[in-house]
């Protein structure tokens, strides 16, 4: 079972709110997810919750992150975690 990073979307028609899942890379965009790695808010551009911890954990078994989740990444932490985390 090959395991991704990626990004499934929840909240509101045009009031979008992401979160960073592992899940099955086979699985349906909004399906089932084995862990929810953190939630983006879209609209607002701030994190509500992030697991960078998490993140590198799942990298470290071999996981596959995609590139809309590296940004994120990127972003968070140039940020130092100053935002809410």
């Amino acid at each position: 079972m090959a395991v991704k990073i990626r990004l499934t979307r929840v909240g509101k028609k045009h009031l979008p709110i992401f979160r960073i899942v592992a899940v099955d890379s086979k699985a349906k965009r909004d399906g089932a997810y084995l862990e929810n790695l953190g939630t983006y808010d879209a609209v607002k551009s701030e994190f509500v919750q992030f697991k960078p911890e998490r993140i590198d954990a799942w990298k470290e078994k071999g996981a596959i992150v995609s590139d809309a989740v590296k940004k994120l990444y990127r972003t968070y932490k140039r940020a130092d975690g100053t935002q809410k985390a």
